[in-house]
């Protein structure tokens, strides 16, 4: 075999190596360190644990971060609190308007969601991904996740200036009817 053949073979070689190991899925060097390492991970990219089952009406968990990261977090935020008299928090806030009536359909017709270039399906993913993400305290026990034909429903009638005005409205609803709620199991026996 002529030198240079050996050395272009060589070469080859650590290529393929170099590529397969660029493919491994990322997380995979920290998964086989520590399995603390891949719950730490999941949760940062808004996954469920290793062993939690997968937010009601969420598919596909990663996907979901994804199209919230490409689509939603620049506005509200990584974490969710939202940006001052732009987007509002939705960090231990959003599931709230579950509980008051007119909150589901406001959540699906608000600008950002109703104007979203993502599909009804993905969009729907992400809304129930959001309150896993950002307030399961508030999610109620009755939860019906968010469906592609409601989403798509809801977002033929967007709403423009109106929307920081029932979302404050709304957000009081909540945080009356949560009071109300309190006050009458302390009254119980």
């Amino acid at each position: 075999m002529a030198p240079h053949a050996a050395g272009s073979t060589a070469f080859a070689a650590a290529g393929v190596i170099a590529a397969l190991f660029m493919a491994a899925p990322r997380g995979f060097s920290a998964a086989v360190e520590s399995p603390e390492s891949a719950a730490q991970a999941a949760i940062r990219e808004g996954a469920p644990a290793p062993g939690e089952p997968a937010p009601a009406g969420v598919a596909n968990p990663r996907r979901a971060w994804q199209n919230w990261t490409l689509n939603c977090q620049g506005c509200h935020r990584p974490d969710g609190t939202g940006s001052e008299g732009t987007a509002p928090p939705l960090a231990d806030t959003v599931a709230k308007f579950l509980t008051v009536p007119g909150g589901r359909e406001y959540l699906g017709r608000v600008p950002g969601v109703a104007t979203t270039p993502m599909g009804d399906a993905d969009l729907a993913e992400v809304m129930n991904w959001i309150f896993w993400r950002f307030d399961r305290r508030h999610l109620p026990a009755d939860f019906a996740p968010f469906t592609a034909e409601e989403i798509g429903r809801l977002r033929l009638r967007p709403l423009r200036l109106e929307a920081a005005q029932m979302h404050a409205d709304l957000l009081k609803k909540a945080d009356e009817a949560a009071a109300s709620r309190k006050t009458g199991e302390s009254a119980r026996p």
